[in-house]
């Protein structure tokens, strides 16, 4: 879907999963003087209704200029992933891991960063924000600096020549626990974010995506607003896990 833009527009797509990292990207991007248009893909992961719901919710409330939601079925059907092979269940959490984890979704963010500068291109937006950060990259090959710098070069050659998109990853050299600080400090709405890898309602607590999440607001002090079926401590240091 393509809407007509106003002459001095600062656009950008952003992938807004409805997870804490891109809510707290997205939030960024409107501090930026960014206005948004969101893209939301379903791609067979187990909690993808309740992060759909929350990606709707944070488009709603940062006023998005459009949100796009895109379904698709292929990397369900390639597997291979913890998050959508019905045959592998997701591990309990391990955050001293160097391993790549069984929630790694063969080369998923190529997929969702194609779709995402097609629909940047389309709408003459300026950038494609997106959330990843360094704890990510420390599991995910296709969270690390250099792809996005690839990609971004392949971004360049394989778009029309008037066409100037950059890739704006605002937190890659971050912790979780950074973009919690930040994502407080611009007033994201928690509560309406969602990191759990196998329920909808209430989060685990237990798998990595709970365990980073739940540690950034323990070493904060700060209580997760969401609900969980078990909260253990996952804090560094002297932080207060209670507070989580």
């Amino acid at each position: 879907m393509t809407t007509e833009p106003t002459s001095d527009d600062k656009r950008a797509v952003v992938l807004l999963s409805g997870g804490m990292d891109s809510a707290t990207t997205a939030y960024e991007a409107t501090r930026r003087g960014y206005e948004l248009y969101a893209l939301h893909t379903s791609y067979g992961q187990k909690t993808e209704s309740k992060e759909y719901d929350c990606a709707r919710e944070l488009a709603d409330e940062l006023d998005a200029r459009d949100f796009l939601h895109i379904e698709t079925s292929h990397l369900k059907q390639i597997g291979a992933s913890s998050l959508t092979d019905d045959s592998m269940a997701v591990a309990d959490a391990d955050v001293d891991a160097d391993d790549i984890p069984t929630s790694y979704v063969p080369f998923r963010n190529a997929n969702l960063l194609s779709m995402a500068v097609s629909y940047a291109e389309a709408n003459d937006c300026d950038a494609v924000f997106v959330g990843a950060h360094s704890e990510d990259y420390s599991g995910y090959p296709d969270c690390r600096p250099e792809f996005f710098d690839a990609f971004e070069a392949m971004v360049d050659v394989g778009t029309k020549p008037d066409t100037t998109i950059s890739l704006e990853v605002p937190f890659v050299h971050d912790s979780k626990t950074d973009i919690a600080r930040r994502g407080l400090e611009l007033g994201v709405p928690f509560e309406h974010t969602w990191s759990c890898y196998r329920a909808e309602e209430p989060a685990c607590g237990t798998c990595d995506s709970c365990a980073f999440r739940l540690q950034a607001f323990q070493n904060l002090g700060e209580r997760d607003p969401i609900p969980y079926a078990e909260r253990p401590d996952y804090a560094d240091g002297d932080a207060d896990p209670d507070a989580a």
